[in-house]
C-alpha cells in the first residue's frame, strides 16, 4: 500500500489506515495505567485525532521517522483529553487514600477484612455516603501511581506516570513478591468482591456484563470494584 500520492505528498487515508493500529496499542498501554471509568474509545477517538493531526505537521526533512513523530502527538491528545476530564484529581485520589487507611486501621485492629458498615463506621460516615464515596473514587487504580510522587509537586503526574514507558509502574508486578502478594490480597476478598475483580481482570468484562451476573446495579458493581481496590492497595503498600 503506497503512503504517498503521486504528487509525493503523504496520502492521509492511506496513512489513517496503516496506522490505526499503533493508535489502539498506544491507547491499550495507556488505559493499563488509568482508572477503570476511562473508556478505551474515548482514547482512541481522540487518539486518531492526535494521528491527523501528525499527518498535518510532519516534515520528513527534520529527520525523524513519522512513527515515533505520531507516537508524540497522539499520546500528546491523549493526555490532553485525560486532563481535560480531570480523571485523575487530586481530590478523588486524597478520598481514596482515605479510604485505605480506614481499611488498614480497622485490618490491623479485626484481623480480617471489614464490611462496608464498619469502614463507614470508621470514617464517621454514614453506609450510604460511604457508598456513594466509593462510587465516585471508581476511577482508581490498583499500582500507586500518585504515591511514588508524594502529596506535593503532582501537576506533572500524567506526563510522568502515564506518558513515559520507562517509568511504568505496571511493570512493578512483574516482581515475584508483588504478584504473590495480589494473588493472596485477591483470595482473602469477600466472595462478591473477588467476582468483581475475576470477571473485571481476567475475563475482561465490563461493569454493565458483571451487573449483570450479579444481577445488582452497575453502580453497586463500580461500588465494589472500589472497594477490592482499596483493599489491594493496603495490601500491595508493603511491597
Amino acid at each position: 500500500m503506497s503512503t504517498y500520492t503521486a504528487k509525493g505528498q503523504l496520502d492521509n487515508t492511506s496513512m489513517l489506515k496503516q496506522y490505526s493500529p499503533l493508535v489502539r496499542r498506544l491507547a491499550h498501554q495507556m488505559i493499563a495505567k488509568l482508572p477503570a471509568n476511562v473508556e478505551l474509545d474515548d482514547l482512541i477517538q481522540v487518539g486518531m485525532i492526535g494521528l491527523a493531526d501528525a499527518l498535518t505537521r510532519f516534515d520528513s526533512a527534520q529527520g525523524v521517522q513519522f512513527e515515533t513523530f505520531a507516537t508524540q502527538r497522539i499520546r500528546g491528545a491523549m493526555l490532553d483529553e485525560l486532563r481535560g476530564n480531570d480523571y485523575l484529581s487530586r481530590g478523588t485520589r486524597k478520598q481514596q487514600r482515605t479510604i485505605e487507611a480506614a481499611v488498614h486501621k480497622l485490618e490491623q485492629r479485626m484481623g480480617r477484612a471489614p464490611a462496608e458498615s464498619e469502614i463507614a463506621r470508621e470514617m464517621g460516615i454514614t453506609l450510604a455516603e460511604y457508598q456513594e464515596l466509593l462510587g465516585k473514587v471508581r476511577g482508581t487504580q490498583l499500582v500507586y501511581l500518585e504515591d511514588m510522587s508524594g502529596d506535593d509537586g503532582d501537576q506533572d503526574y500524567l506526563d510522568r506516570h502515564v506518558a513515559d514507558d520507562s517509568f511504568n509502574p505496571l511493570a512493578q508486578l512483574q516482581d515475584h513478591r508483588m504478584r504473590e502478594a495480589l494473588v493472596a490480597g485477591i483470595k482473602v476478598l469477600p466472595e462478591r468482591e473477588q467476582y468483581v475483580m475475576s470477571m473485571y481482570y481476567e475475563h475482561d468484562m465490563n461493569l454493565k456484563e458483571i451487573a449483570a451476573v450479579l444481577k445488582v446495579t452497575e453502580s453497586r458493581v463500580c461500588q465494589l470494584h472500589s472497594q477490592s481496590i482499596a483493599r489491594l492497595r493496603v495490601k500491595l503498600r508493603e511491597y
